[in-house]
């Protein structure tokens, strides 16, 4: 099966799995498909009472309630891409954008062969701004790769970021209360860079999604591009 097949099957299987668990669909799921990550990133997802609670200040509660249901949903996506593709899921990253009612999924898979050429201009001066950025929110990373998997679709991974009590908090039991803190904080970073970002990329920077794996000390940031050129 082509390439543009398999992400319109998948973008189709993403649309339905969310509306089924969810109560409603999003509007739009766009699957990127390079080897040998898959991202989804999908617009126009927010539901109703969701909404009523966000106009309320209480994001919190939406982002657990979403977490929870994740739980479950990983392990169906990785066997069904498993079953339907032929492909050993390794690694799965996700996050919301609530403000935007966007979201992704992205995962990294265990087939290394024929990886695509995902270099780009400006690639190292990406990762000094991320180093920065990372520097802020808590170490100087000990690596920073990135991948430019369409025009639109940028996947930054860092690796080696959590300080001494980030750690000793995952032993601890809190993974769930880190990961809000961070996903505001460095959110709230990033944008602050968005400007040198999209000068670098010479691309308006539509969304950012970032996501961690506290196990592996490693994160993801996924970029939303408008090339501007």
């Amino acid at each position: 099966m082509d390439k543009t097949k398999l992400e319109k099957e998948l973008s189709s299987y993403m649309g339905r799995l969310l509306r089924e668990n969810f109560g409603r669909g999003p509007g739009g799921v766009f699957t990127v498909i390079s080897p040998p990550f898959i991202t989804v990133y999908f617009k126009a997802f927010l539901l109703p009472l969701e909404k009523a609670l966000l106009d309320k200040g209480q994001v919190i509660y939406v982002q657990k309630t979403r977490d929870l249901l994740m739980e479950t949903l990983i392990e169906e996506i990785k066997g069904y891409i498993q079953l339907n593709i032929h492909l050993d899921i390794e690694e799965f990253y996700y996050d919301w954008n609530l403000e935007l009612q966007s979201g992704t999924f992205i995962m990294i898979h265990s087939d290394k062969e024929n990886i695509a050429n995902h270099s780009y201009k400006n690639q190292k001066l990406l990762h000094k701004e991320v180093e920065e950025v990372t520097q802020k929110a808590e170490k100087f990373p000990h690596n920073v790769s990135s991948y430019l998997l369409d025009q639109r679709t940028l996947l930054i991974i860092r690796e080696g970021i959590m300080v001494t009590i980030e750690k000793e908090l995952v032993q601890l039991g809190f993974e769930e209360n880190l990961t809000l803190a961070k996903r505001n904080l460095e959110k709230r970073l990033l944008h602050e860079h968005s400007q040198s970002l999209e000068v670098i990329l010479d691309s308006k920077v539509t969304d950012i999604l970032v996501a961690w794996d506290f196990h592996k000390d490693k994160s993801t940031i996924l970029l939303i591009l408008n090339p501007t050129s």
